[in-house]
């Protein structure tokens, strides 16, 4: 699928680094691989760790590669996009995992027919268990969704949605890590209050949290159904699930799932 195709990057940050980790690890030679970085410590630790090329100018590593992927921040796009738009010649796809910036504001700022992919990704990526949902804008082909899709499967699992769901993908999966590790902390917080040590306490956690998680994936169970296994009539879990919607726990997780939908609808309109 990626065989003698060059990857560009414009942008290095977390992601890019992840996706590269991906890249190296599913066969694609380093050299086949560049990124551009305005930060020259960013770029000389991107070139020492993983031995890809780097350099400070987009239009350079969008001319060079075959497939280029956008992952600079949201605030930065226009001035990425203007910096490429010459080098994205009708052969190039374009896979953007900005934030909220939709397929049809990229292709409004590129000429011609960009071939633009959209990608939700996450933070597990960094480990290869990452999260990831894809669509077409207007132009791509299905080679190009095959593209994206291998990429993004080097380093989790991926998903295809229709763009108007992308949103609720940013709020669910794309900001969910900040959740979840938010749950493992406050679950580590009550272990260290009833006398576990600290790395007990959050060993535990995240453990359990990992576990279940997998049980569930693995099962295919309905998280109703699991959870029921465990809730034993007048048990511990009973009562403290019943303290925990006394507090309005799930009320809470969604309204934080709406509160960066709606961010991620605003980020678009600006």
């Amino acid at each position: 699928m990626l065989k003698d195709k060059k990857i560009g990057f414009i942008g290095g940050g977390n992601m890019a680094e992840a996706l590269i980790k991906g890249l190296l690890a599913g066969g694609v030679p380093a050299r086949d691989i560049a990124v551009a970085e305005p930060a020259t410590e960013r770029r000389g630790f991107l070139q020492e760790r993983y031995s890809v090329a780097v350099g400070n100018e987009n239009s350079a590593i969008a001319t060079a590669c075959d497939v280029i992927i956008l992952s600079v921040k949201p605030q930065v796009c226009s001035e990425a996009l203007d910096s490429v738009r010459k080098a994205l010649t009708p052969d190039k796809p374009l896979i953007s995992i900005l934030a909220g910036i939709t397929t049809a504001a990229l292709e409004s700022a590129l000429a011609g027919k960009p071939r633009v992919v959209r990608v939700m990704p996450n933070t597990p990526s960094l480990v290869m268990e990452g999260a990831a949902a894809i669509c077409a804008g207007a132009h791509a082909t299905g080679e190009d969704i095959s593209v994206a899709r291998h990429i993004f499967e080097l380093v989790g699992k991926t998903w295809l949605v229709e763009e108007k769901l992308l949103d609720a993908v940013t709020g669910l999966s794309g900001s969910g890590p900040a959740y979840v590790l938010t749950f493992i902390e406050a679950l580590s917080d009550a272990g260290v209050k009833n006398g576990l040590s600290r790395d007990i306490a959050t060993g535990l956690a995240a453990q359990t949290v990992f576990g279940t998680a997998k049980l569930l994936l693995e099962t295919r169970e309905h998280p109703a159904v699991l959870r029921d296994r465990v809730t034993s009539p007048g048990g511990t879990t009973i009562a403290g699930m019943y303290a925990l919607e006394k507090d309005r726990f799930r009320s809470a997780v969604i309204n934080g799932v709406d509160a960066a939908i709606a961010r991620s609808k605003e980020l678009g309109k600006n």
